[in-house]
């Protein structure tokens, strides 16, 4: 396993283990963070543990044009039940993501240093969110990290207390990044749900080579 150290700099992701960990330690500061997602690399772990890096081989991804519009979305937007926005409340949306119920989740793996991290990316414009509104509540959305030189956008996490209000804000994110040239969507991980969307598996060689690398 490699220790980070205060040195700016991550091992080639060839050098993960078979789960995708790739090395342990360093820091969140924004110039670490901006090399991470660069190098397709990402930070995961919980409050009790180090920082954990990852670069899992296969990756999960979506290329825009294969996003899934089931019936029932289509339905959906057609009732316009939800107002969207860009980046108008990143805090609400990465606090509401940390403290939302999930099924079989226990805790968070956004801890308070990792929003105080992401808050600094999203002040340069690096970070980005989406938000859904309903009758001017806060009831969905997502946010990730932007790579506009590669176009790839690299999700981190989204929220719902409203039924297919994150899916509906995730659709119109998906939209607005096919419309300005994007290439793909970095999921991390395989999901179930992200797969019912039209994500799906790819190499990780492939992936790296989206970013250029």
């Amino acid at each position: 396993m490699i220790y980070l150290s205060k040195e700016l700099w991550f091992p080639p992701v060839s050098e993960a283990s078979a789960e995708g960990l790739l090395a342990l330690g360093g820091d969140l500061s924004s110039e670490r963070l901006q090399l991470a997602y660069a190098s397709g690399i990402f930070p995961w772990y919980e409050e009790n543990q180090p920082i954990l890096w990852w670069s899992p081989d296969p990756r999960m991804v979506l290329f825009p044009e294969k996003f899934k519009v089931s019936k029932s979305l289509q339905k959906l937007l057609k009732k316009q039940a939800f107002q969207i926005s860009f980046n108008q409340a990143f805090e609400a949306v990465i606090n509401q993501c940390a403290t939302v119920q999930r099924p079989g989740q226990q805790g968070t793996w956004i801890t308070s240093k990792m929003i105080a991290a992401y808050m600094n990316l999203h002040q340069i414009g690096v970070a980005k969110s989406v938000e859904v509104w309903q009758e001017g509540i806060l009831v969905g959305g997502l946010y990730g990290i932007d790579l506009p030189h590669q176009k790839v956008f690299c999700g981190e996490s989204m929220f719902a207390k409203v039924s297919n209000a994150s899916k509906v804000g995730f659709y119109h994110w998906v939209t607005h990044l096919k419309n300005t040239g994007y290439r793909m969507v970095d999921c991390q991980v395989y999901t179930q749900h992200l797969a019912s969307l039209g994500a799906e598996e790819i190499p990780r060689d492939m992936f790296m080579s989206y970013l250029g690398l």
